[in-house]
């Protein structure tokens, strides 16, 4: 009797949706994160073919595991928006993010900030800018063909495929979107709600007493009106020929 071999089954890769590192190591560095994610969300909110995540683990290469990033922020041209727990580049049409952001910490090394760079220029990153909130300082680097080359004036800077500029001030980093208008925190954008909300209320109230002085007018125009009609009469009546005397 003959047995039949089978063929042994590789078990099944596994990529996880964590790597057991914290999003953040302290609020500053939490707060930065969110805002450039949920600004970048609100700039390309209206166009369904670009995907933003925050702190979400990239995996380039099926089959490896290891292989692997989760940028602070980052941003995917050509890739519907909507919930993944991984970005797996082959399940995306192997569209890498074009677009990725880190923000420092004291735990983030140099070394550690060189390897990043080194994956981001081999898979495919074609801008990728680092902020330090506590030095205030920010470095760039866009793609020229097979390299992340420095961008030399990160102040003033426009991104290419953003449209976003970065402008330094002594206190903080300002980023602005292409219509002018300044990424906020989400303190700062439920301020500026209830700013045009109470602006909103204002302009009701004026606009209602502009309609009820104008109803006013009205009124006394139609009483005046009236008057003058009631003297025309009177002057009418006081003016008809009586007749002949006697």
């Amino acid at each position: 009797m003959v047995q039949q071999l089978t063929p042994e089954t590789k078990p099944e890769i596994i990529y996880p949706e964590s790597d057991g590192e914290p999003m953040a190591d302290n609020t500053k560095q939490f707060r930065w994160i969110v805002t450039v994610k949920e600004n970048l969300e609100i700039l390309f909110a209206n166009n369904p073919e670009v995907f933003v995540a925050g702190d979400l683990l990239w995996y380039p290469l099926q089959g490896n595991n290891k292989i692997r990033q989760a940028p602070d922020a980052m941003v995917v041209f050509g890739r519907p928006k909507g919930d993944r727990g991984s970005y797996r580049q082959w399940e995306e049409y192997h569209i890498p993010p074009q677009v990725v952001f880190e923000i420092l910490s004291p735990g983030n090394p140099a070394g550690k900030m060189g390897q990043k760079l080194l994956f981001y220029q081999r898979y495919g990153v074609q801008e990728y800018y680092i902020y330090d909130p506590d030095d205030i300082e920010l470095s760039g680097f866009v793609r020229n063909e097979d390299w992340l080359e420095p961008i030399s004036e990160m102040n003033g800077w426009v991104s290419p495929l953003l449209g976003i500029r970065f402008q330094l001030t002594e206190n903080t980093l300002e980023i602005y979107r292409p219509d002018g208008r300044r990424f906020l925190t989400s303190v700062e954008m439920d301020q500026l709600r209830e700013q045009e909300r109470q602006e909103k209320e204002l302009a009701q109230a004026q606009a209602q007493q502009e309609r009820q002085r104008a109803e006013e007018a009205i009124a006394q125009l139609e009483q005046e009106r009236q008057r003058y009609q009631a003297l025309l009469q009177q002057i009418q009546q006081q003016t008809i020929d009586p007749g002949p005397s006697n």
